[in-house]
């Protein structure tokens, strides 16, 4: 599966790409919204080779892709949409939840924007869903800011709902419906 846009080819996994994720997954300023202090080798070849088996499971309910600029081909983050809701639902519930991670080097050039607009349109017209949410930080103005260029609404804040780094932080609901 590919998808492209402007300036991104969104593809599969393959097991090689562990070395661009682990070089961002490193990054100070991508680790500030993440509950781990710093990435070692095994831990990122398996947070790919969880995407890559995904894309054998049959049916296929998980499409995380690696973002790759158009010109080079290199990896600079994963978008993605997952089938199922806020809790256990079933497929025909046409909900999907929608995941997005770009290298700190590339932020701010409306990569995480254009990445995961591919992965909503995907979500609505190919796997017919009716409703999209994403879950961010309430700390994350950038990733707040990408949700609402993408037409998503606040649906509600979780007061202390996630507990890392020593503290408890909030987190936010945002969606979309397919006719919004």
């Amino acid at each position: 599966m590919q998808i492209n846009t402007s300036r991104l080819i969104l593809r599969e996994f393959v097991p090689d790409d562990w070395q661009a994720v682990l070089a961002y997954h490193n990054d100070p300023r991508y680790l500030r919204f993440y509950p781990q202090e710093s990435e070692v080798e095994y831990q990122v070849r398996a947070f790919v080779k969880r995407f890559v088996d995904q894309e054998l499971e049959t049916p296929r309910r998980k499409f995380q892709l690696a973002v790759c600029l158009a010109g080079s081909g290199m990896l600079i983050g994963n978008a993605g949409v997952r089938l199922g809701g806020l809790g256990p639902r079933e497929p025909e519930a046409r909900q999907g939840d929608l995941g997005y991670e770009i290298a700190p080097a590339y932020w701010g050039q409306g990569y995480a924007t254009e990445a995961a607009r591919a992965m909503l349109d995907f979500g609505f017209d190919s796997l017919r869903l009716h409703r999209i949410w994403a879950r961010c930080l309430a700390e994350n103005a950038a990733s707040q800011r990408v949700l609402e260029k993408l037409g998503m609404r606040l649906e509600g804040r979780l007061r202390q709902d996630e507990y890392f780094k020593g503290r408890w932080w909030d987190t936010l609901i945002y969606a979309i419906l397919e006719d919004d």
